[in-house]
């Protein structure tokens, strides 16, 4: 669970915001940063979001904040000049402290930041219709689209070798070697499920390799709550910039279906509810390749699919990884969460497996 705080009137005061701290409540869901909203008066003067980051995941703070600046301000200036793809759109923006930083470092070492706070607009944990679905897939084929002009060199690595699955690999079965909580006498049939698919999980990280992908813009974390929408479920904006770094285009989409096409919460315990929504990804994948087929290369769209698999794989191995280790990285809300996350996880991804023919035919028809 997001901790209270106590002093965080004292926090939003290190901010140059407009009007005065008013009160302030816990919001998201993410596994890794804690959010607020700050209100403010008089009602005349803006809200913002206030975010503890994670410093013990994200090490380089300032390479991060510099990330998210640079994109940001990037997509806002797409959007003041009147680019056609940019229309409806709303900017997110950081809020200087009053030292001329965009991140404020309290006494106890934490690290704070703030953005406008974009009145109206929500996020949803579930896809419930193709129509939902389609504007996820636009919205995350126009985040990259609007910053494929940003040179990849300019961002720094957030996260090294994040979707990185030799590295991946390599941790899962060290720390399945050291089994530091004696917990994998209880998890071998999900450590067989890992291992039976962990050379063909390969494939993605091989194409980079060979220069059959490019190195993109990539946002890195498309869960579909990532996306803001206004009151008529039109997305507007793109959040939780942390991960955005140089990537492949694969992860952002296969990713995003991992969640956006998932017929239930990625911690379900009722693994009968969990399937891949075929409907939702024919719309998701219609609503992505409306913007994105204008840049993806002919190998990119090839492995679309795919890209889903691999990274329900990538991040049940995560999962799993952390549940062994003790649950040191994801934020877990009650006893054995990340490996009820990681079986929901492997659950989905037999499901694709399943249904792989139809969705590669539904990207060729839709690319």
């Amino acid at each position: 669970m997001v901790p209270e705080i106590n002093n965080i009137n004292e926090i939003v005061s290190n901010f140059r915001i407009e009007g005065s701290f008013s009160s302030s409540s816990v919001i998201g869901s993410g596994h890794i940063n804690d959010s607020y909203l700050i209100t403010t008066k008089p009602d005349s003067a803006p809200d913002y979001v206030l975010q503890r980051i994670n410093h013990q995941i994200f090490k380089d703070i300032t390479g991060l904040m510099k990330n998210v600046l640079i994109v940001t301000r990037h997509i806002e200036s797409k959007i003041t000049s009147g680019d056609p793809a940019a229309k409806g759109l709303s900017a997110l923006q950081l809020i200087l402290t009053n030292e001329n930083k965009y991140y404020y470092k309290d006494e106890e070492g934490n690290f704070w930041r703030l953005y406008n706070f974009l009145s109206g607009a929500k996020s949803y944990d579930i896809v419930d219709s193709p129509l939902m679905a389609y504007e996820g897939g636009r919205a995350f084929g126009l985040f990259q689209y609007l910053t494929a002009d940003i040179p990849g060199e300019s961002l720094s690595e957030t996260i090294p070798h994040f979707h990185d699955i030799i590295i991946r690999l390599q941790t899962f079965r060290n720390i399945v070697k050291q089994n530091p909580m004696n917990r994998v006498k209880d998890v071998f049939t999900e450590i067989d499920f890992v291992e039976q698919r962990a050379e063909e999980m390969q494939t993605i990280l091989r194409l980079g390799e060979s220069g059959e992908i490019p190195v993109r813009v990539t946002h890195n974390d498309t869960k579909f709550n990532n996306i803001l929408f206004d009151e008529n479920n039109k997305a507007i904006c793109i959040v939780d910039l942390d991960t955005v770094m140089p990537g492949y285009v694969l992860y952002d989409f296969g990713d995003a279906i991992r969640t956006g096409a998932n017929s239930a919460a990625e911690d379900e315990n009722d693994l009968s509810k969990v399937n891949i929504d075929l409907d939702l990804f024919e719309a998701y994948t219609r609503g992505f390749l409306s913007v994105a087929s204008r840049f993806l290369n002919k190998t990119e769209k090839e492995y679309l699919a795919f890209s889903a698999k691999f990274m329900t794989f990538i991040i049940g191995l995560r999962f799993l990884t952390d549940h062994i280790d003790g649950d040191h990285y994801f934020r877990i809300n009650f006893e054995n969460h990340n490996l009820q996350r990681a079986r929901a996880q492997f659950r989905l991804l037999e499901s694709m497996e399943a249904n792989f023919a139809i969705m590669k035919e539904i990207v060729r028809r839709n690319g």
